[in-house]
């Protein structure tokens, strides 16, 4: 998606080999506008996908699945990683490992707004390592539901969780597939 990359290249910041700053447009100041066409791409690569609803993880992905489920006219549910007094019936739970936090959290599912049977579509907003797709995909099929296909925003190409989804048998759709960066420098590349 070429106007996602023009926004990144523009506004986004590599830090090093591993971080990619893009806070000003995606995950604490959200450019809604890019958000909305990055929700219209989702939807159109998804389209043959049959989907139910769309799942996303909290926070920074609650945009631009936002976005796509208004799009695709479908509800969205948002997986929690924190735990919550409140939150203790019906829940599904996993551990994953977060590569940009550097330790475990346990990802939540309340399990009464994923049905049996269900087509989901996941929408996040980084794939590094694909811990988080992967916890995402544990807790749907605990819920008798099935991913059926994983929308990234950007991926960390060059790391290894767009291969290993792949591998695994999972579609995955990315947006900005970033193939090298590091400090100052960000490049992009095709993803197979």
């Amino acid at each position: 998606m070429e106007l996602l990359k023009q926004k990144i290249l523009d506004c986004g910041r590599a830090l090093n080999d591993h971080v990619l700053l893009v806070d000003s447009f995606l995950n604490h100041q959200v450019d809604v506008k890019l958000m909305r066409e990055v929700g219209r791409e989702f939807a159109r690569l998804f389209a043959d996908a049959d989907i139910d609803r769309v799942v996303t993880i909290e926070s920074s992905g609650i945009t631009p699945a936002a976005m796509t489920a208004l799009e695709m006219d479908l509800p969205m549910v948002i997986m929690k990683k924190s735990v919550s007094s409140i939150l203790n019936e019906g829940i599904l739970q996993t551990d994953v490992f977060s590569f940009t936090k550097n330790a475990p959290y346990l990802l939540t599912l309340k399990s009464e707004f994923i049905h049996p049977g269900d087509r989901v579509l996941l929408i996040d907003d980084f794939l590094a390592n694909g811990e988080a797709c992967f916890g995402a995909a544990r807790l749907l099929r605990q819920a008798g539901a099935q991913l059926a296909g994983i929308g990234i925003v950007i991926a960390k190409a060059f790391q290894p969780g767009l291969k290993k989804l792949r591998s695994a048998g999972y579609r995955v759709e990315v947006l900005a597939p970033v193939s090298r960066m590091d400090e100052g420098h960000i490049e992009f590349g095709d993803v197979k």
